[in-house]
């Protein structure tokens, strides 16, 4: 990169469409005097924006590739605990997939009609903040509270949490009679979390290509589970499948409980979503990715599934916290050492899809308004969100310190059905407000977000009747404390001491600066 060490300033070159155009960095520089810089675009419009990389296969790969994560190869006992029979956990595995595929064709109504990266974020601020002014007390509020509970608590946990399952397989094999020290696997969490923030950094093509890469590793695994199951249903061990329903749990409460496992894991058909603005034709390719991965997905957990009981009683498996490598030792013999590189690739690739997408919403978030505007900024020359990456990171690192990742994704989760049964009304409320309009945009069947808004409610409540828990009041707290945030640093626009001074030395070290608007809420 150029440097005038005359006047202290670099040329940059930036790339807009097939005009190249120079322009002196120091102009994005933030002024002191204005901290929301990055939302006055006609002040500061770089010509930086995110590049539409992002094709059919990559897209898939983004939402399968992250679907399938450690869960299905680690212990998918808690589906078959809460069913109490095979028969009865396999219509759960099937009807959890088709619900998710409803859920799915939803977001995809929304994705292209409005193409905007954030998901539910961008399809709150569109739904409730018509006037698009920053002074809109109520309109913001339900992006806020998706942008305040999903980035601090949910997504940065969740990559926190595949991280952690990756580093505990990593070191698991130095201590082969024992749990490895907790600091050690925490260490190597860390150390696989900066790796791919990096990754991410540098580099979004090549993300890409880790992502797909990791997804074609998910389907080999799943193929040789499935046809380690085929030979052994040909040596006659037909016992646990022949089991069929029988001992199937009468309890409302465990059917319940399992039915949220089936749904936890399939959590993910939404990433795509987060990365709109990077795919192209998001109109066309976000409903045929969707078709694609979802369909993919459930195959993928029913065929494990049957290689699974083709292999292993159901007590072993309800007693393991590591299913595919109990069957590895059954099955594979002196190959047995693969299911755990197995599943390491499968955290590795689920960790990078959650982090590709997780720092998309923050950036989204920061470009309005609701987070300091330094973390929307793009590097100069690549074009990666790289503060909105290490903001992700910063957060992600510091709960793996002293929470307990599990709990904390247990208490929140149920909340991510409220934002997917808000988002539905959503689309009937868009399609009321632009019925005299003629939308190319894809069209899902009215009755599945009706299905999906009625299936949201019944997953809020289900937890706080039947399954309820003195920490849900921390729910409250937290969204109580987000309010409290929004109306003092969003509504009223406080100012914090030294944020300005801080994005300017960001922006130095970094060498990013504002984005381009795709749209200005």
């Amino acid at each position: 990169m150029p440097y005038d060490a005359k006047n202290g300033k670099t040329n940059n070159e930036i790339r807009n469409g097939n005009k190249t155009e120079k322009y002196k960095y120091d102009q994005f520089l933030v002024d002191d005097t204005d901290q929301n810089a990055s939302l006055d675009s006609d002040k500061t419009d770089s010509g930086v924006k995110m590049e539409r990389s992002l094709g059919l296969i990559s897209g898939t790969a983004i939402i399968s590739g992250t679907m399938i994560g450690s869960g299905i190869f680690v212990s998918p006992r808690g589906v078959l605990y809460g069913a109490g029979s095979v028969g009865m956990s396999m219509v759960i595995w099937l009807g959890c997939g088709i619900l998710s595929m409803f859920g799915a064709l939803t977001y995809a109504e929304l994705g292209s009609t409005i193409p905007l990266s954030g998901a539910e974020h961008a399809y709150f601020m569109e739904a409730f903040c018509q006037n698009k002014k920053r002074r809109n007390l109520f309109g913001r509020i339900p992006a806020f509270l998706f942008d305040w509970i999903c980035i601090f608590i949910i997504r940065t946990t969740m990559f926190a949490g595949m991280c952690f399952t990756l580093g505990t397989y990593v070191t698991q094999p130095f201590y082969p009679d024992c749990m490895p020290p907790l600091y050690l696997t925490k260490l190597v969490t860390a150390i696989s979390m900066f790796i791919l923030c990096f990754i991410n950094c540098m580099s979004i093509k090549f993300a890409e290509k880790i992502q797909v890469f990791m997804m074609a590793v998910k389907l080999i695994a799943a193929v040789i589970i499935v046809a380690g199951g085929c030979y052994s249903l040909s040596q006659g061990n037909t016992e646990t499948l022949a089991s069929g329903f029988e001992g199937t749990s009468t309890d409302t409460a465990m059917l319940v409980l399992s039915f949220y496992n089936g749904l936890w894991a399939y959590d993910g058909w939404n990433n795509l979503n987060f990365v709109t603005e990077e795919l192209k034709n998001p109109k066309k390719n976000i409903p045929r990715a969707i078709c694609i991965a979802l369909p993919l997905v459930m195959l993928v957990y029913l065929s494990i599934n049957v290689g699974y009981f083709a292999v292993l009683p159901k007590q072993e498996i309800l007693s393991s916290d590591a299913v595919a490598v109990l069957w590895g030792k059954r099955i594979l013999g002196i190959m047995q050492w693969i299911m755990p590189m197995f599943v390491i690739c499968s955290c590795f690739g689920s960790a990078n899809g959650s982090l590709f997408s997780s720092g998309r919403l923050s950036y989204v978030a920061a470009r309005d308004g609701h987070l300091p505007s330094g973390i929307s900024f793009l590097h100069v020359q690549r074009h990666t969100p790289i503060p909105s990456m290490i903001f992700t990171l910063t957060l992600s690192t510091l709960l793996i310190i002293p929470f307990d990742l599990g709990a904390l994704i247990g208490i929140f989760s149920f909340t991510s059905w409220i934002f997917y049964g808000v988002s539905a009304a959503t689309v009937l409320l868009l399609r009321y407000r632009n019925r005299h309009k003629k939308l190319d945009s894809y069209k899902v069947p009215l009755f599945i977000p009706i299905v999906v808004i009625l299936l949201s409610t019944f997953l809020v409540l289900v937890p706080l009747i039947y399954l309820p828990k003195p920490e849900y009041k921390y729910v409250v707290l937290f969204m109580a404390v987000g309010l409290c945030i929004y109306f003092l640093f969003v509504y009223r626009e406080i100012k914090v001491p030294y944020v300005d001074s801080a994005t300017r030395l960001m922006q130095k070290l970094l060498v990013v600066v504002p984005p381009s608007q795709e749209k200005s809420y």
